[in-house]
């Protein structure tokens, strides 16, 4: 009866084992596929792209702004485009 109960329980374990695997396989799968690398490339470039456009805007911004400070405190008023 022993022996028996540890066979159940040895077979039970395995298999939860492997069922357990399988799904973590599978899922590590799915993230390393192409389709998903290409997805999350692209999005990362995308936020790049837009992260070094915001950026020049603010430089072209701060460089406006001082530009005007310096004309004020110069008295020229005029402005160069």
């Amino acid at each position: 009866m022993k022996r028996l109960f540890w066979l159940a329980l040895g077979l039970g374990a395995g298999a939860a084992g492997a069922i357990m695997t399988a799904r973590f396989a599978r899922r590590q799968m799915d993230k390393v596929a192409p389709s998903t690398l290409a997805r999350e490339a692209r999005g990362g470039l995308l936020d790049l792209s837009r992260r070094v456009s915001e950026s020049i805007d603010e430089g072209r911004r701060a460089m406006q702004e001082k530009e005007e400070q310096l004309r004020s405190e110069s008295g020229e008023n005029r402005k160069l485009d």
